[in-house]
C-alpha cells in the first residue's frame, strides 16, 4: 500500500510504498508464508547474534574459547572412568572409548539445545518488547549458537579417535555423519521450538527438563551397548524409538565401524526430525502473539 505525506506549502509531496503487514498492530501474528520470510531476512542477525553470545560467554571464563575444548574432554574422562572402569559397561563394546565419545558429545549437543530453548522466549524477553521481528528467531538462535560451539568439540572427537587406539574403521560411510548431523540439529530445533513455548507458558518446566534429561542419557545408550538387554525385549524396543539412539547408532556405524545402519534407524531418525521441527514450529508459531505481553 502506498503512504502520502505533504510536508507544506510549495514542498515536494511524496508517496512511500510500505508492506501492508507492517502498518497492522504491533506484535500481531502475521500469515505464515509472510512470517518465513520475515523470519529468512533476519538470517544474518540470527548468526551474529549467536555468535555475539559465545564471545559474550567465552569473555567471562578465565581460558575464553579454550573451555569449548576442555569441557568435552574433562566430560568424556570422567564418563569414561565411571562407566568404563568403575561399572564395567566396556565389555563386549569395540573401541569404547571411541563409542562412548560419540555418545557423550552429540547427546550433550541436542540436551544444550534442549535446555537453552526452555529459557530462550523468556531470556530474550527485553528484545521483544524493544523490537518487531518474528519471535521463532530466538530458538533458532538458541541452536545456531550450540551448533557453532559444537564445531571445535567435533575437531577435538576426531583428534581423539585419530590418536587413541583402536583406530576407526574408516570407509565411504563417514560421509552419512552429515545427512545424520543435519537430521539431529532438525530435530533439536524443534525440541526448541516446543519448549520455548512452553517455557514461556510454564516457566517451572526447565526443572522438570533437566531431570528428564537424566532418564534420557542412559535411555539412549550413550553408556552401554543395547545388547545387554537380550533377555528384555521391551526395553530394547524403548530404546530403538528413542530419537537419540538412532542418531548416536548411525554415528558410531559410520565412523568406528564402517557398517551400513539399518534402513529403519534412518527412517525413525528421519521422521523424528521433520515431524518435531515442523509441529514445533507451528506450535511455537501459534503462540507469537503472547510472547511480548507483560507478564
Amino acid at each position: 500500500m502506498s503512504v502520502e505525506r505533504t510536508f507544506g506549502p510549495g514542498e515536494l509531496r511524496t508517496a512511500v510504498s510500505v508492506p501492508s503487514w507492517t502498518l497492522g498492530q504491533v506484535g500481531r501474528r502475521l500469515p505464515l508464508d509472510t512470517y518465513i520470510e520475515q523470519l529468512w531476512r533476519r538470517r544474518h542477525f540470527i548468526l551474529a547474534e549467536s555468535r555475539s553470545k559465545i564471545a559474550g560467554t567465552a569473555g567471562r571464563n578465565l581460558l575464553g574459547y579454550g573451555w569449548l575444548v576442555l569441557n568435552p574432554l574433562l566430560n568424556g574422562l570422567g564418563f569414561y572412568v565411571i562407566f568404563g572402569l568403575i561399572l564395567g559397561t566396556s565389555r563386549g563394546i569395540d573401541n569404547f572409548v571411541g563409542f562412548l565419545m560419540i555418545g557423550v558429545f552429540f547427546f550433550q549437543l541436542t540436551m544444550r539445545c534442549v535446555t537453552g530453548g526452555t529459557q530462550a522466549v523468556r531470556s530474550g524477553r527485553s528484545m521483544i518488547r524493544a523490537f518487531a521481528f518474528p519471535r521463532a528467531a530466538l530458538p533458532i538462535t538458541v541452536v545456531v549458537r550450540e551448533v557453532l560451539n559444537f564445531m571445535p568439540t567435533f575437531a577435538v572427537l576426531a583428534v581423539v579417535l585419530a590418536v587413541l587406539p583402536p583406530a576407526e574403521n574408516l570407509t565411504w560411510r563417514v560421509v552419512l555423519v552429515v545427512p545424520c548431523f543435519v537430521l539431529q540439529v532438525l530435530f533439536a530445533q524443534g525440541c526448541a521450538f516446543l519448549l520455548a513455548r512452553l517455557g514461556h507458558i510454564l516457566p517451572d518446566i526447565s526443572n522438570l527438563v533437566n531431570v528428564l534429561a537424566r532418564f534420557w542419557l542412559y535411555a539412549s545408550g550413550v553408556f552401554f551397548s543395547i545388547d545387554r538387554f537380550d533377555l528384555v525385549p521391551f526395553v530394547q524396543t524403548i530404546m530403538k524409538i528413542n530419537p537419540m539412539y538412532s542418531y548416536l547408532e548411525i554415528y558410531r556405524n559410520s565412523i568406528l565401524y564402517g557398517v551400513d545402519s539399518p534402513p529403519w534407524m534412518w527412517m525413525l531418525a528421519a521422521g523424528w526430525a521433520f515431524v518435531f521441527v515442523i509441529f514445533g514450529f507451528l506450535f511455537f508459531y501459534r503462540g507469537e502473539e503472547t510472547y511480548g505481553r507483560a507478564e
